[in-house]
């Protein structure tokens, strides 16, 4: 395969990797990189900038500079695109072939098509999941797995809407260089599938469409615009065609919705409320802050605490007030051959789904086939025959900065079964995403980056904040957690001597003395 000029791909080739590696998309790469790659570096030492001002004392706030974009009545985002004006199921995973089958077939109207949290960034899986996309919008994609079992798209059947999430802008592609420089993941994700497979949805009557990711600024967001202009004057199709839905998943974008859908707003397709990374963004920003902002046990944790509820209610309130749709939270239980089990996560499904619905969310996320029809229904129950409820503005609701951060009124005890829950989860998922698989089932919920995150960070938080377990009056200490790590690896499916590399990595970001900002940036190092 020919590499255009300034860039240099680094490693052997993937199969079919030049169905994606076009020429179109080695240009788009290098001048996305050229346009974004200073200010990409940027915008991360201004986030470090900010946790060092907020481990020294400081808040968070709406922001005075942008005080005028949030009083202006008049904008609102564009019309929303075609294939996204129904969105009340949404159905989230990797891009390997048996998912994405299995989710376009799934009944669903839109497929988060998962290049991030579902996703390890191995070389052959971002390559892979290109091609498995291309193949996908060209009907062509079937796959056979081990016990024999054939999975094809069902012929003539409406598909879901193909939405790409590519990595944040923290994650880099080592893989790729341009000037000699290492290109950022997210990038490299945006070309190859704006350059071939966004390009084959233009032709049939949709665009382009992604899902972005762990945003903290809205000046973050504004590179995103710049890359959608950029990406549409080289390959020849109108502004606009590109459409983005912005995950809220941090706690300094839910002081920033509005801005990021003004950024975006010729581009936008609404906003998304990403809530487990929410819940890691929360621990990370605040971690050294004590108890004013230490949370419980996370299965302790519903979307009903006061901060999650307001944090939710504004997000809903801000993007219909813009035009935007507002897309639920992710529903991670996954059908179980346990009855008990089974009948229980459905009822939590069916209570979360119609909470959103009833909140004015105009659809919402599941990541199995089997909870497609639950989350259908409950959205129905609200919505009727319309797309979405974009017209029930919340005017209702009025929240402020310090509802948003009223961490410590959430109840709950911070308990040692609860540190072995996140101790189990981190260990079983980190040695999976070792292996190249991201999203994984792990006592019958799917497990992505997103939850492993908050399992290490709560640990990393309670051992820095000398918290006491509530129930077995033990202190969490680095004594302590090497303990139950050892315990736990002797409980847990495989042979001990399976979780070495794992255990290692969680050790690394779980009690350290630096805290590392993304468990998946040392994890990435050590992926060939």
């Amino acid at each position: 395969m020919d590499t255009v000029s300034g860039i240099e791909i680094a490693g052997s080739l993937p199969a079919r990797a030049g169905e994606v590696l076009t020429r179109p998309a080695q240009e788009l790469i290098v001048a996305l990189h050229r346009a974004l790659g200073t200010r990409r570096l940027e915008r991360l030492a201004a986030r470090q900038e900010r946790v060092a001002a907020l481990a020294a004392g400081g808040s968070l706030d709406f922001l005075s500079e942008t005080q005028a974009v949030r009083d202006d009545p008049s904008w609102r985002i564009a019309a929303p695109a075609p294939g996204l004006v129904d969105r009340r199921v949404e159905i989230t995973g990797p891009t390997d072939r048996k998912m994405t089958i299995n989710a376009l077939n799934s009944g669903a109207k839109v497929w988060l098509a998962d290049q991030e949290d579902a996703n390890t960034p191995r070389w052959e899986s971002v390559i892979g999941g290109q091609v498995n996309l291309l193949d996908a919008i060209e009907r062509r994609i079937d796959f056979t797995a081990e016990n024999g079992k054939p999975y094809a798209l069902r012929p003539d059947a409406e598909l879901a809407t193909i939405v790409m999430r590519p990595r944040g802008w923290h994650m880099d592609e080592k893989h790729v260089l341009v000037d000699g420089e290492v290109v950022a993941g997210a990038l490299v994700d945006f070309a190859l599938f704006v350059a071939t497979a966004g390009l084959r949805q233009i032709a049939k009557g949709l665009g382009p469409y992604l899902y972005l990711p762990k945003m903290e600024h809205y000046l973050e967001a504004r590179m995103w615009n710049d890359a959608f202009v950029i990406a549409s004057e080289r390959l020849g199709f109108a502004r606009g065609t590109i459409r983005a839905t912005c995950l809220i998943e941090t706690i300094p974008a839910a002081f920033q919705m509005e801005e990021i859908l003004y950024e975006l707003r010729e581009h936008s397709a609404g906003l998304n409320a990403g809530r487990w990374d929410y819940l890691f963004s929360v621990i990370k920003n605040f971690r050294t802050r004590g108890r004013e902002f230490l949370l419980p046990d996370r299965n302790a944790i519903s979307m009903t605490v006061p901060f999650m509820r307001a944090y939710t209610e504004l997000l809903v309130s801000t993007c219909h007030r813009r035009g935007a749709h507002a897309i639920g939270g992710m529903a991670a239980f996954i059908p179980s051959a346990d009855a008990t089990v089974n009948a229980e996560a459905f009822e939590k499904v069916r209570a979360d789904k119609a909470r959103e619905a009833g909140d004015g969310f105009d659809g919402s996320w599941v990541a199995h086939p089997g909870m497609v029809e639950t989350c259908r229904e409950a959205f129905t129950a609200v919505l009727g025959e319309r797309p979405n409820q974009i017209d029930n503005a919340r005017a209702d609701v009025r929240v402020t900065a310090t509802e948003l951060l009223d961490v410590a009124s959430t109840p709950g005890d911070v308990t040692e079964r609860g540190l072995r829950t996140n101790i189990d989860v981190a260990l079983q998922y980190l040695r999976a995403w070792l292996g190249g698989q991201g999203a994984v089932a792990i006592h019958h919920l799917m497990e992505d980056a997103a939850t492993a995150e908050i399992s290490r960070s709560q640990i990393w938080q309670w051992l820095h904040n000398d918290i006491v377990l509530a129930d077995t009056g033990r202190k969490v200490t680095r004594e302590l957690v090497g303990q139950l790590v050892e315990e736990v690896v002797a409980t847990l499916p495989g042979e001990p001597g399976d979780y070495d590399a794992a255990k290692a990595l969680f050790l690394e970001v779980a009690v350290s003395d630096d805290y590392a900002e993304f468990l998946t940036t040392p994890a990435y190092a050590r992926m060939p």
